[in-house]
């Protein structure tokens, strides 16, 4: 398969997690997350086995834990938006998730420098005027829909949530869960590039005969099986815990969350073909997911924002798009 086609995939993949994953969620449900994270969990732990197994990827528990900081931010991060869904619609938590490639940005120009000008040789971070104001749109288009959450007048929203059937009342929460999982899986993505560069030499090291591209390719497969095996030992340990609870299966609502998982690692998959293929436009294509679960969330979930609201998604939106013409 192509990477053009692979960015497609992916990104239709992960805007089906959001609205599978949402689907199966219910607001008076406070396990939501942990059911959630078990199919997640579950069916990361079975794509792990099958590279271990099928495809040769050389594995041990010292690369689990080589990258278990990465996973870990990543994998809070997630269960934080899990159960950030119970309290807010999905058109508003996903583009604000999907915010987390502007902070990871703002983080590497604290922790390296900036530059204005193009400089291989540095590692200081390059902006320019587009880059600065993809940043301003999504921090903006952020703030704004707190603004819009918080000062709704409450008989507009009770309006507009009638064809939903879920009701939302305003609540900090709504936009703290979303905001804490921008700033963490943003946090995990600047650890996961320092630990791969890191784990790069070693693998150099170990496999001298292999070029470079092998070489990035054999990293990534690693470090992603690392974090899908973390994942399942997350998994195992919610459904220990749901068990002990005596939590009853719901097929109306855990079939949602298994196909939320399904889609998950398949996106995860093909998002990783395109990370190491020369097509970097298939990186903006993906960062735009969120654009389509806003619109499966209106066609499925029948979700009503308002004018406000769709216009703070539209400056994320935008934001993240020039934000993703970056690694191009």
């Amino acid at each position: 398969m192509s990477a053009f086609w692979a960015s497609i995939v992916a990104l239709f993949c992960w805007s089906g997690s959001d609205t599978f994953s949402k689907l199966g969620t219910r607001n008076e449900d406070k396990s939501s997350q942990w059911k959630v994270s078990v199919a997640v969990g579950g069916i990361m732990g079975i794509h792990a086995l099958w590279m271990i197994l099928a495809q040769d990827i050389p594995f041990s528990l010292y690369d689990m834990w080589i990258y278990l900081p990465a996973s870990l931010l990543y994998i809070t991060s997630m269960i934080l938006g899990y159960i950030g869904l119970r309290y807010i619609e999905l058109s508003i938590s996903s583009p604000i998730c999907n915010s987390s490639g502007a902070v990871a940005l703002i983080m590497s120009l604290i922790y390296f420098g900036v530059t204005f000008v193009p400089d291989e040789d540095s590692n200081r971070i390059f902006l320019n005027i587009p880059i600065i104001l993809g940043v301003i749109a999504i921090v903006a288009g952020v703030v704004s829909l707190g603004f819009v959450e918080h000062f709704e007048d409450e008989g507009a929203r009770v309006e507009r949530q009638k064809a939903s059937n879920r009701k939302y009342a305003k609540s900090f929460l709504a936009i703290l869960f979303p905001i804490l999982y921008c700033v963490l899986d943003s946090l995990g993505t600047f650890v996961d590039t320092m630990i791969a560069d890191n784990y790069l030499v070693t693998l150099a090291e170990r496999y001298p005969d292999l070029s470079e591209e092998k070489l990035d390719l054999l990293c990534g497969d690693i470090l992603n099986t690392a974090y899908e095996f973390t994942w399942l030992a997350m998994a195992v340990g919610c459904l220990i815990y749901l068990l002990l609870k005596r939590e009853k299966p719901q097929a109306k609502y855990d079939v949602p969350k298994l196909l939320g998982g399904v889609c998950e690692t398949a996106g995860q998959i093909f998002y990783m073909m395109v990370v190491v293929s020369d097509f970097k436009p298939g990186l903006v294509i993906i960062s735009a997911y969120c654009a389509l679960s806003v619109l499966w969330s209106r066609v499925f979930l029948k979700e009503k924002l308002s004018l406000k609201h769709y216009l703070s998604i539209a400056a994320v939106l935008a934001g993240i798009v020039v934000l993703g013409f970056y690694d191009v």
